[in-house]
């Protein structure tokens, strides 16, 4: 644990980014790559506001997702904070050597023809991880939709992980860290409350409205 923070250290000092928690994943990356991510990101004016959660296993969910951008501004922060975050994608886009750069950015095969689905299948690998940060965009596409998919909530309830609020404000290049909400039974008032947090926020192309 002292070596994380001496590296957080050396890398964060005075930067825009935001410190992990005690508790957070962490990828054990390499200095020079950590520094060097941090310097791109910020080169671009791109900052980081609020706080992680000092949780060892949660759902992060991030909005409004509108552009592939959003994914290479988030893999940056990740290898510069040194944090391990999973997600999923589709099993077919495993072929070397995509694969092998997927699986090193924490990405994981799932079969979306499984008996379980793949709720069921990120629900037990989530059950079985005492440390897991899951990434998802509940959106499920860069597309505007008036509704989102309820797969995360489903997950969230399932595995028992505290959900935490991730956003993109394009306008001011933030990445942002909001609340973090536990699921209750009531679908429809969880996803009144997620979806007025993000009201304010706006992607690349568009907000969540």
């Amino acid at each position: 644990m002292r070596d994380d923070l001496d590296a957080d250290e050396k890398v964060l000092a005075g930067s825009r980014l935001i410190r992990l928690p005690p508790q957070a994943p962490r990828t054990g990356s390499p200095l020079w790559l950590r520094r060097l991510a941090r310097r791109i990101f910020e080169y671009y004016g791109w900052r980081m506001e609020g706080f992680f959660p000092d949780q060892p296993r949660a759902l992060l969910i991030v909005a409004p997702h509108s552009s592939a951008w959003d994914a290479w501004w988030g893999l940056l922060v990740k290898i510069a904070l040194g944090l391990q975050v999973e997600f999923m994608a589709k099993r077919e886009a495993f072929w070397w050597p995509l694969g092998w750069l997927l699986r090193r950015c924490g990405a994981f095969p799932v079969d979306r023809k499984s008996p379980g689905g793949v709720v069921g299948s990120l629900a037990e690998r989530a059950r079985a991880r005492e440390q897991l940060w899951l990434l998802i965009a509940p959106e499920g596409t860069r597309k505007s939709v008036r509704e989102w998919k309820s797969g995360f909530w489903r997950i969230a309830r399932e595995a028992k992980l505290p959900v935490v609020c991730v956003y993109f404000h394009y306008p001011t290049r933030t990445i942002g860290i909001g609340p973090t909400i536990a699921m209750t039974e009531d679908f429809a008032a969880d996803m009144a409350q997620l979806r007025m947090f993000y009201q304010p926020w706006v992607g690349r192309h568009r907000g969540t409205g």
